[in-house]
């Protein structure tokens, strides 16, 4: 079980535990064709009904309780509208032949894409996987299609590994070890 993490800011976004009253802003995100283009056999299905990002919610908080963490919402913090969701997850693999890692995703809705907020998220969760969780590494996969995404972990800091299949989409693998701790 991961240490308690307390819901924290980025300069422009909110991060905090999903919550219920988060099931429209989760539905309208898993519902988008856009959403799933690049998410083939590895982002789930797109869902139909409320009730199924209801029921998705739940899932993710019984995470929190198992294991201490899971996707998180991303709200603007100016406005406090759902912008997504993102965060780490533990996977028990296996993918790309890795069992039991932490995985940092996101997933934001069109019209918030393109303002840096994937990028800002996901450094956010970066940061505070090495540092107040003390993960000693950190994974995640993209459909190699998915440029934007692909750099985004490039960019935050994340070292390019392989390729490989997952669900039938290509995939490229990505990670970083936490950084070494100065010397006293």
């Amino acid at each position: 079980m991961l240490p308690p993490l307390a819901p924290f800011a980025t300069a422009r976004l909110l991060l905090r535990p999903l919550q219920p009253a988060d099931a429209p802003g989760m539905y309208a995100l898993d519902s988008d064709s856009a959403v799933h283009r690049y998410l083939g056999g590895v982002g789930g299905r797109m869902v139909t009904t409320l009730a199924e990002s209801e029921a998705t919610i739940r899932y993710i908080e019984a995470q929190y309780a198992a294991v201490g963490i899971g996707r998180w919402a991303v709200v603007l913090a100016a406005t406090g509208e759902f912008v997504g969701w993102a965060g780490l997850k533990l996977v028990a693999g296996p993918v790309n032949g890795q069992r039991d890692f932490y995985d940092l995703g996101y997933r934001l809705l069109p019209r918030h894409w393109g303002q840096g907020y994937g990028y800002e998220a996901a450094r956010a969760w970066l940061a505070a996987g090495f540092g107040p969780l003390g993960l000693p590494r950190i994974c995640a996969y993209a459909d190699v299609r998915n440029a934007a995404s692909c750099c985004i972990l490039a960019k935050i800091g994340l070292h390019s590994g392989n390729e490989f299949a997952e669900g039938g989409t290509r995939c490229r693998w990505y990670e970083a070890t936490a950084p070494a701790a100065p010397p006293t």
